[in-house]
Formats: C-alpha cells, structure tokens, sequence
C-alpha cells in the first residue's frame, strides 16, 4: 500500500495517466451497455448482442500478434494514441448510424484500437515510474479498470433515462478523445529500433509468437492464464441463473456483481509489492488456486450470503492472477519483445473468452447451472496443478552459497 500511496503523491505522469485511464474504462463499460441496447434495437435478434460483442474480440483474437509487433516496433505511445483515436471515431460512428451492419463494423474497428493499446501500454507501464514504484503502477492500472468495469454499468444505469443509449456512444467517444490528449503529454516507451530497419511486420509478430513461446516459465503462464480465462469465464453466463435459483432479486443479483468487482480490485492492489519471479510465482499459483476453489463453492451455495462470500472470492483471485501474470512478464520478457509477448496473451485471452461462452451454454443446457460451475471449477483446479508442477524448475530462488 505504500507504493500505491507513493505513486499516487509523486508519480505525476503515472497519476495523468491513471485518471485518463479510469475514466475511459468507465465510459467503456457503460457504453458496452448502451451498445448492446442498440444493437438489439437495429436488428431485433438475440444474436445482435452476440455479434456486437464478438466483433470487440474479433481482431485480437486473429491478429494479435501483429499488433504487438507494432507496439513493439513503433512508439508505445503513438501506439496509445492511435488507439484512443480509432475508438473515439468508432463510437462516435455507431451513435451516428442507424443500420446494424455499419454498427458491427464500427465495433470492430473499436476492437482493433482495443487490440493495439492493450500490448503498447502493458509493455510501457514499467517506463511510467521508477523500478521501485512500477509493481505498483502496473497493479494501479488493473484496480482502474477493473474499478471501470465495476462503475461502468451503474453509470450507464444513471445516464439511460436521461440521454439515451445513442448519446452515450458521444460521452464515450469523448472519454478516448480526453484519454489520447493526456496520453500525448506523457512518455510510454521508445520509438522503433535499428533492429526493426528492413524488417517486415508480419515477419516481426511471427518471430514474436515464437521466441515468446520458448520461453519456459512464460510458456506456463501462457497457457495456465489462457486456460483459467476459459473456466472462469464460464461465470459470466452462468451467474445470472445460479442467482435466480438462490432467489435474488435484480438487486440482489447487482450486489453480487460488485461483489465480483470488489473482488477484482482487491486482488489487483495485492500486486503492488511487485518482487522477484520466484516470490511472484507462488502469488499467481494461488490465484488460480482460489479461483477454482471459488468456483466449486459457488456450485455448492446453500444460500445467497455464501454465494456473495464466494463471487468475492472467485474476482479475488482472477485479480492476483492477472496483476501477476503482467508483473512476471514485465520482469521476464526482455523489453524489445514486450508488446508482442502481452499481444500474445491477449489473443489467447479472447479465444478463452469465446470457447468459455459456448461451453457454458452448452453444459447449462446439458446438465445444469450449478454443474456447469462444478466443471469450471474442477478444470481451473486442474490448470492449478498443471501449472504448479510445470512452474517447479523455472524462477526458482537464487541458490544460497554454504560455508564449508
């Protein structure tokens, strides 16, 4: 907490960029809101809300890599930039059309600015403070947007009755509009290398990929982050029916939510003490841990209190595990290759996300809400020990040299 506190006194180009930061992610989550509405509204089809949704992921999931390379290749904060621009654009255009085709289009270049700014501003949050203070930058970031996720919807809720769904398409536009002007004042890393000159892009992600996957202990974290993403997000279509079957109310099931929120936030501020890969390692083994052990409790809840206690849990764990997957990178993959290492990690992410929303559906139909959740559970318990046995020979402790 001290080096949270410490970046938020000191760190000024840190503390612009947290702000810009904060509120766009809270315009974001609010407007993905509003974009469902209007997409259901322009094509009256249950598949809108899916297609809209899927057309956010869509470009990272095939060309992740290529935008890495670019973060990697260009200036980190041109990239940023770039980004902020492309998505201000794209939701101003969706407010601005009426027809469902050009509303999926715009989503999709919304999702290439998303699919750019992810790895360009991972790789540069260790440049945003000095070595002591860049654990807590990176956790400050996680906590902001997952604070932004959690505030996003209630915004949106406030704003509904007295905009409309089209006009929070502009404030969101307005909030990457803010972001990529405070981003322009404040350093994100290098401009491209010599080592870039006569080197082709799709040439640069495809070494990329490669030289990211032969690292061993980023190879684990890799797959296990890749694979937690499929199981915990399993939660996203299931949590509605099991607070149903608890006999929540709507608002019963709103504070479940921001249990799962405050879970998130939390576990995202544990990473601020950063440390060495061997004492991050055991931290992020632990995250899935809970998440899996989450999950089995939320297919066994008696009750709605136990179901809260156990929703906060399984955000908890999803936060260590993501604020400690970005710091293990950070201290792991060398500098020239970070972009592309994260791009990597992002394009997982987003085909976890997509296999995790069709397998869920399907056990549900299959079987149940609550053995859906056992499932979940029972596969993250399964990455957890993969990943333990897998993670024993890498980032292990120095060795302590014994007098004779």
């Amino acid at each position: 907490m001290t080096n949270i506190i410490g970046v938020l006194r000191h760190e000024r180009r840190a503390r612009w960029f947290l702000l810009a930061n904060a509120q766009s992610t809270i315009g974001t989550y609010a407007a993905i809101v509003a974009l469902m509405v209007l997409a259901y509204d322009r094509m009256h089809s249950p598949w809108a809300v899916s297609l809209v949704l899927l057309a956010d992921f869509l470009p990272s999931m095939v060309l992740g890599p290529v935008f890495g390379a670019a973060a990697d290749r260009w200036s980190r904060r041109g990239c940023a930039i770039a980004a902020d621009v492309l998505r201000a654009g794209a939701f101003v255009g969706i407010a601005l059309v009426d027809s469902f085709p050009a509303t999926v289009a715009f989503a999709t270049v919304a999702g290439v600015g998303t699919a750019l700014f992810s790895p360009a501003v991972l790789a540069a949050l260790p440049d945003l403070a000095g070595p002591e203070r860049s654990a807590a930058v990176t956790s400050l970031y996680g906590a902001t947007r997952d604070l932004g996720r959690t505030l996003g919807p209630l915004v949106a809720a406030a704003l509904f009755p007295l905009i409309g769904a089209a006009d929070l398409m502009l404030v969101n536009g307005a909030t990457f509009a803010i972001s990529a002007v405070v981003i322009a004042f404040v350093p994100l890393g290098r401009a491209a290398g010599a080592e870039h000159a006569g080197t082709g892009i799709l040439r640069e992600a495809r070494e990329g990929l490669t030289a990211t996957w032969r690292m061993p202990g980023v190879r684990v974290v890799l797959w296990a982050s890749s694979l937690v993403i499929v199981f915990a997000a399993m939660v996203n279509v299931g949590e509605l029916l099991l607070a149903r079957d608890l006999g929540a109310s709507a608002s019963g099931f709103a504070i479940l939510m921001v249990g799962v929120g405050v879970g998130v936030v939390t576990g995202s501020l544990l990473g601020s003490r950063g440390g060495e890969l061997h004492e991050m390692k055991p931290r992020y083994l632990a995250g899935i841990l809970l998440v899996g052990a989450s999950l089995i409790g939320l297919a066994l809840a008696p009750n709605y209190g136990t179901a809260l206690i156990a929703f906060f849990a399984q955000g908890l764990g999803n936060g260590v595990v993501i604020v400690h997957e970005r710091l293990m990178f950070h201290a792991a993959v060398p500098g020239n290759l970070m972009g592309r290492a994260f791009s990597v990690l992002d394009t997982l992410g987003g085909w976890g996300f997509a296999i995790a929303f069709l397998s869920a559906g399907a056990i549900i139909a299959a079987l149940s809400t609550r053995a859906m959740f056992a499932v979940a559970g029972a596969g993250a318990l399964l990455v957890w020990a993969a990943a333990s046995i897998s993670m024993r020979r890498v980032w292990q402790p120095p060795a302590v040299d014994q007098a004779v």
